[in-house]
């Protein structure tokens, strides 16, 4: 299974994280599959690929402290394709969601710690 985790850090308003947060995931062609105040999970639209590389994002938000903190957001990208090449389909789609949450205007990127 290719499994890929990052902690992205942004300064937003906290009470427009979780539509900003599915704009940027339907932005790179995945769908909310589950919600919760904390915890989001997508799925990658069906079509493009085989069912064994579609790409399945869970994030786990944590919550600032006060409005003024940055938000951090945990992101497990995973998929039930083995790795066996560094440029796989799940990494790939890792590398367009760190982009887009790196380039994303409605919120101010502050770091990300990919691994």
């Amino acid at each position: 299974m290719a499994r890929y985790t990052g902690l992205f850090v942004v300064a937003a308003p906290f009470e427009h994280l979780r539509q900003l947060l599915a704009d940027v995931l339907m932005s790179c062609n995945f769908d909310i599959i589950y919600d919760r105040r904390d915890y989001l999970m997508a799925r990658e639209v069906p079509g493009r690929v085989s069912l064994s590389q579609l790409v399945t994002i869970e994030v786990s938000i944590i919550s600032p402290e006060n409005s003024y903190d940055d938000i951090r957001m945990n992101f497990v990208v995973k998929n039930e394709e083995l790795p066996l090449r560094l440029n796989n389909h799940c990494s790939r789609m890792f590398e367009t969601l760190r982009q887009a949450i790196a380039n994303y205007q409605h919120w101010e990127f502050r770091e990300a710690i990919a691994s």
